[in-house]
């Protein structure tokens, strides 16, 4: 690239982001952990390898027209290489999902010794580079082997065979792992896979916009996610009775939080507010934290919504050491029928929640524009409402179509936008701990499969190898890390420099 294209784009970014306080590294803690995330099906490939048996995310996959993950980004072979680039690009930590069916192939029963190695060379790849591993134990991809005996998360018997795989990962890596997730993003996970039909493995009501072969959208969400948190609770009693004093780790669980904010300054969007924080919120997090669910949803659901025994709410509550944040983008709320990009379909949780979202960022459902206030906002309600839990941001990101520019400037201004964001929080008493950019290099994603991305590292898919290339974003979280960039007062010589490598597809 010519130096004064390189000039030029540097500019815009110096000027696109002149909104943001001037911040640096060195304005978080030492032990605050600055990442980059991805997932077991969405990142390994090698699907039928090395004992590897398929999970609801093949099977659900392969059903539709978006590509699968059977090969992804071969992190399963090429997992060195990834450590070395997060190594080279300074990150602290790297969070990542143990795939069940390569570690267990039966969903229960023998361990894969293969699977067992992998995961053991890749945890000591990171902590030989002095990268932190967090590990998600449960990302999208349940044994189809389970879900065929007994129907996977509906059934209270996955509480058994969750906590029985999750003894096996704290046995084998736990001396090495000092955070875990127990179960990802589980209140969109019960929504999406239970009630929309979206997401493995693929349960809904009939209705004209997803062929949903089984399911009840308006039971099935609040049964999965019920159980869920029974399987966290049960993991993580496990954990601190046979392995937290030794190993002296952490375990919580992550939720998906939308940036929520009313559309108007009236009382009834005050009140639509209020009650989709409490239903996308108050779900998880209130159990967790005060041992019931929200009377908003016990009031809505009924005997819909199932039963926490005295025994089971005691176990849940204060069963997570921390609350991992997925966030992506802010929506407004409104109680008035308006035109929503947020495909609500007239059934289940949404119609149970009976409140409008509208994108605040007047995007699209794949490349949503930055709000950073809207984490803020997020992270303020949990510090008042939920009695300031430690939090981990365990994604947040900006999708691109994915054969676009190495030149990731709007990915760039977003990144810094919600660092920036983070750090405000953490300045207003929020327990913020860490920050991980969704994701480390481009993975097959769930919605999308190949055609948009995340990454701050190109893949070509088209390449048998795979090929990695830093995008601009690579770098500028490279240079932020190492201190040679500070947000706003960034210096054209040093962005030069840090920023060499970045060039078109």
């Amino acid at each position: 690239m010519k130096p004064f294209s390189q000039f030029f784009i540097f500019l815009v970014i110096v000027l696109a982001t002149s909104y943001i306080d001037a911040f640096t590294r060195n304005d978080f803690s030492e032990d605050f952990l600055f990442g980059a995330a991805t997932s077991a099906y969405q990142w390994e490939g090698a699907a039928d390898e090395d004992g590897r048996t398929p999970s609801v995310w093949d099977t659900f996959s392969h059903s539709y027209d978006t590509g699968n993950g059977d090969v992804a980004c071969d992190g399963y072979h090429q997992y060195k290489e990834d450590v070395k680039l997060m190594a080279d690009m300074g990150l602290q930590a790297f969070r990542f999902s143990i795939s069940w069916t390569r570690l267990i192939p039966n969903g229960r029963g023998p361990i894969n010794p293969k699977g067992l190695l992998f995961y053991k060379n890749l945890i000591k790849e990171l902590r030989g580079h002095g990268i932190e591993p967090h590990v998600t134990l449960y990302h999208y991809d349940l044994p189809q082997s389970l879900e065929d005996e007994y129907g996977g998360w509906i059934n209270r018997k996955i509480i058994e065979d969750f906590t029985a795989f999750a003894d096996v990962c704290f046995r084998e890596f736990g001396d090495d792992v000092k955070l875990w997730t127990t179960i990802n993003e589980a209140t969109i996970f019960a929504i999406a896979s239970y009630g929309e039909g979206v997401a493995p493995p693929g349960h809904c009501s009939p209705n004209k916009f997803i062929n949903c072969s089984t399911g009840n959208s308006s039971t099935e969400p609040y049964l999965a996610g019920h159980n869920m948190l029974l399987a966290h609770a049960s993991a993580s009693k496990l954990y601190k009775l046979k392995y937290k004093i030794k190993q002296r780790g952490s375990i919580g669980l992550s939720i998906f939080a939308f940036g929520l904010s009313p559309y108007t300054n009236s009382k009834d969007d005050e009140i639509a507010t209020q009650r989709a924080k409490a239903f996308l919120f108050g779900w998880m997090l209130k159990p967790l934290v005060f041992g019931d669910y929200p009377d908003e949803m016990k009031r809505t659901l009924g005997s819909r919504l199932p039963v926490f025994s005295e025994e089971e709410s005691e176990q849940v509550k204060g069963s997570s050491d921390f609350v991992g944040i997925i966030h992506y983008t802010t929506f407004y709320v409104t109680n008035r029928a308006s035109a929503s990009i947020f495909p609500i379909m007239n059934q289940g949780f949404f119609k149970d929640m009976g409140v409008y979202m509208i994108s605040a960022g007047n995007s699209s459902l794949f490349e949503w524009e930055a709000t950073p206030w809207g984490l803020e906002g997020v992270l303020e309600h949990l510090k008042q409402s939920y009695n300031n839990p430690p939090i981990y941001i365990l994604e947040n990101g900006k999708p691109m179509k994915h054969d676009s520019m190495l030149q990731d400037i709007p990915r760039v201004e977003y990144i810094q936008g919600y660092i920036g964001a983070v750090l405000n929080a953490i300045k207003n008493g929020s327990d913020t701990r860490g920050y991980f950019v969704w994701s480390m290099i481009d993975v097959y994603e769930l919605l999308s499969g190949y055609t948009t991305s995340f990454g701050m590292y190109y893949v070509n898919f088209s390449d048998p190898g795979r090929k990695r290339s830093p995008k601009l974003s690579a770098s500028w979280y490279s240079g932020f890390l190492n201190g040679t960039i500070d947000v706003v007062s960034q210096d054209s010589t040093q962005l030069q420099s840090n920023f060499s490598a970045s060039s078109s597809l």
